[in-house]
């Protein structure tokens, strides 16, 4: 049955039973979250414990079996470790016995004369409770029940009573590759100086990568063309040259062989013959495929330029659109401290158990807990993947409302907040469950990244090439289903359809407009990306020009990498917008010229730019009937 499009018109709700689904499931994340602080987990988390299983900072139970368990604590608030340099990377914990004190040393203790003197003067323990200070210099056990010589200075956590060493480089497995960087403390002192003293030239180059992101949103749809027509120009002449080029090495191989060469050296210039030689065929071949497509292309490339113009008009009337990045990032960020500091409380709320070659306690989780975290996986995946297509579905309804109101006075006040409010009323079900499907394909390929990870070191090279293979593929499975999902979305904000309604309409759609979607998701990437490179070069250029002012300070590499990968993040979440917006358009695009054909009562509601294009392509294809027609009757008798 050919489906009516109705934009903005019969609202319903939308799959619910996906939200009811996706509600059932929040709650027992937040289930998970009240079991983890109800289990006690969060006073070890934020206070700490030792390795005897007191709690710092409070009283005790006695645990059956430790003999230094149930202590009062309550005036030794602080968690020292006895060797902090001691990281074991696998288990991502430090391998010391852990003491409660009540402060952290914050000079150097080179002897254990000196760890006696500080007990003495601050009545903080740095030994075994059971060894008494006055023993620390003489006591047989001092090797194993004080902290290892030198003791470094040390400060606590602002909200982590933890004693954390002044050096970084005591993490050294942590911070491998910037301890490999700079490699000398030196040079490490200075880098940090230089981004202390550089950190307001930071901050305003930061700010620049925003206002020159911006601005290339306001100006793409002045430049648009020229920057099309001058990447098709670069890539036919590169693929032209490159070409050539290995045409003409083959050549001159072939001239200039010498046959009276040994034969293992005439073998070696043969073998770089038929090398060329096969090169420069499949360099021919591209160069035709490449330019048959330009050639077949070359009038969809103006609904590229097309659209990147009326793109640029609806940021114009909808302002709003530029923050839907930072409060997506905002959410996600909120989410995520959230989902950490829950695994946290679940990676402390085990029972104690006492290990048997070392004697001290260790919490583990029983397998029920296992199975908390796994489902608290899947949710971090899901509620994330909720998130972004919340943003999708915003934007879609917000661009939809304007390509669908004839009369841009008529327009509401806050299109963005009218499209953020039918989304929480309507298609919460329908986001829900797109989500999700992009959860099935995610999940498994984290889990093969994983498996894929701990493999490197195997000799079996087949298992980790097959587990690659099929971690690219349901990369490239994710990434069409994403794609699908963003025009499913499209078509939900349009009709007020269910997922699968909507994301069946959207893939018909796209099918019979497929050259023009290769074209805009290569040409207009393609662009967008060069916009990204542009802005980032921009940035660092200005970043070397306010650096140079700076003499005293030469260490340019840190300050200047920052400041560039700042700029890309700015510019992508920007750009990712502006392509949002294009595909929106697009598909918008594609059903009014398939239900509309602009007669009386079947007016298009495209912008005047997208109809230019549409009357520029009825002229085209007139003109050439027209001709083919005068042909034939060139022939007729008069």
């Amino acid at each position: 049955k050919k489906r009516d499009w109705k934009p903005l018109e019969d609202r319903q709700c939308t799959d619910i039973p996906w939200l009811l689904l996706f509600a059932i499931f929040n709650i027992g994340m937040l289930f998970i979250c009240g079991f983890a602080i109800s289990t006690g987990a969060a006073s070890r988390l934020i206070s700490g414990y030792d390795s005897y299983g007191n709690i710092c900072g409070q009283k005790n139970g006695k645990i059956p079996g430790i003999e230094l368990s149930g202590q009062d604590q309550t005036s030794k608030k602080y968690v020292f470790f006895l060797d902090p340099c001691n990281v074991d990377v696998v288990r991502r914990k430090i391998k010391s016995m852990a003491l409660c004190v009540s402060s952290c040393p914050e000079a150097e203790l080179q002897t254990y004369e000196d760890l006696k003197k500080f007990a003495e003067s601050n009545g903080s323990y740095l030994c075994s409770y059971e060894l008494n200070p006055s023993t620390y210099p003489t006591d047989p056990n001092r090797a194993t029940k004080c902290p290892k010589l030198p003791v470094p200075p040390s400060k606590s956590l602002p909200v982590f009573h933890r004693c954390t060493p002044a050096d970084i480089a005591c993490y050294s497995k942590f911070a491998e590759a910037l301890i490999t960087f700079v490699s000398d403390n030196s040079v490490l002192h200075r880098v940090i100086a230089g981004v202390m003293t550089s950190k307001e030239i930071i901050m305003g180059l930061c700010m620049l990568s925003l206002v020159l992101s911006i601005i290339l949103m306001a100006l793409i749809r002045f430049i648009s063309a020229v920057l099309v027509w001058l990447l098709t120009a670069i890539v036919v002449l590169g693929s032209l040259g490159g070409t050539g080029v290995l045409w003409w090495l083959y050549v001159d191989h072939r001239v200039s062989a010498n046959t009276t060469l040994p034969a293992s050296e005439l073998q070696v210039a043969e073998d770089n013959q038929k090398a060329l030689l096969i090169y420069a065929i499949a360099a021919t071949v591209f160069t035709i495929v490449l330019l048959l497509l330009m050639f077949f292309m070359r009038k969809r490339v103006a609904l590229t330029i097309a659209l990147f113009r009326v793109a640029s008009k609806v940021f114009g009337h909808l302002p709003l659109l530029v923050m839907q990045p930072f409060w997506t990032f905002l959410t996600l960020m909120l989410f995520w401290v959230y989902w950490i500091t829950v695994l946290l409380l679940l990676g402390t709320a085990g029972n104690p158990v006492k290990n048997n070659q070392t004697g001290l306690v260790e919490f583990q989780m029983a397998e029920p807990l296992q199975y908390m975290v796994w489902y608290h996986a899947v949710g971090l995946i899901w509620v994330s993947e909720f998130i972004l297509a919340c943003q999708q579905m915003t934007v879609a309804g917000a661009v939809v409302t304007y390509y669908f109101t004839r009369d841009k006075s008529q327009l509401p006040l806050t299109p963005i907040v009218s499209s953020a409010m039918r989304l929480m009323r309507y298609h919460l079900g329908t986001v829900a469950k797109g989500a999700f499907i992009i959860t099935l394909v995610e999940l498994p390929r984290l889990i093969l990244t994983y498996i894929h990870s701990q493999l490197k070191g195997s000799e079996n090279a087949c298992a980790r090439c097959m587990l690659k293979a099929c971690v690219c593929c349901l990369w490239c499975l994710e990434k069409c289903l994403s794609f699908l999902n963003q025009n499913a979305y499209v078509a939900t904000a349009i009709n007020s359809t269910s997922f699968c309604t909507s994301a069946r309409d959207a893939f018909i759609i796209l099918a019979e407009n497929a050259l023009r979607v290769a074209t805009i998701n290569s040409v207009g990437d393609f662009v967008l990306f060069l916009g990204k490179v542009l802005i980032v070069s921009c940035t660092a250029f200005a970043g070397v020009l306010a650096l140079n002012y700076q003499r005293e300070y030469t260490v340019w590499v840190l300050p200047l990498i920052i400041v560039c990968i700042f700029a890309f993040l700015v510019a992508h979440c920007f750009l990712s917008i502006f392509e949002m917006v294009v595909d929106v358009l697009f598909l918008c695009f594609a059903i009014d010229t398939k239900y509309n054909d602009g007669s009386p009562g079947s007016e298009y509601y495209m912008d005047k730019a997208l109809m230019e294009f549409v009357e520029s392509s009825r002229k085209a294809e007139a003109e050439g009937k027209r001709a083919a027609g005068g042909d034939s009757r060139e022939m007729k008798p008069m």
